[in-house]
């Protein structure tokens, strides 16, 4: 059986998302028992030039919610960038899923085949929606899973290997 590009996006984003939502579920019970505003760990950032926690959250949402769009041609919701909580981040969280359950299977149809061209500043690709899916959208995504991951770690939140690879099953 091949896999869909449906089984390769939306499973993998619901799945990343699990795991953003366990991160904050941490991050949350961290800050309580050692009495840290959570807004210092919601604006954390690796380096000053990276984006924080929030940040992190919010790319992920949008990389995955644009990813469908441009597979699908559908529509997603436009969520602005204003989380600056735990509960607001995780509300956030809900939204994409939201509309990840409103998507079916077959409006991927044709979506491998898809010619999608970014365009970023100076940067600009035209790639296959196959070759979009798999060398761009899935690794942005899980860069800014892997920078949440990092984020929290660095602050001392207990996050290890097995809580980025999240449940199996």
């Amino acid at each position: 059986m091949s896999l869909s590009m449906y089984r390769l996006s939306i499973p993998a984003f619901v799945r990343g998302f699990g795991v953003l939502s366990a991160y904050l579920d941490k991050a949350d019970a961290h800050a309580q028992a050692s009495g840290l505003d959570p807004e210092i760990l919601v604006q954390a950032r690796l380096s000053p030039d990276m984006l924080p926690l929030a940040g992190q959250i919010q790319r992920a949402s949008d990389t995955s919610k644009n990813a469908v769009v441009r597979l699908t041609g559908i529509e997603a919701p436009s969520f602005p960038d204003t989380e600056t909580t735990f509960t607001e981040l995780r509300q956030r969280i809900r939204n994409t899923l939201d509309f990840f359950s409103s998507v079916e299977p077959d409006q991927f149809e044709g979506s491998a085949a898809r010619e999608i061209t970014l365009k970023f500043g100076k940067m600009q690709a035209t790639l296959t929606g196959e070759e979009y899916l798999l060398t761009f959208a899935l690794p942005n995504f899980y860069f800014h899973l892997a920078t949440a991951h990092g984020i929290l770690r660095h602050q001392g939140v207990p996050v290890g290997k097995l809580d980025y690879l999240g449940p199996f099953g």
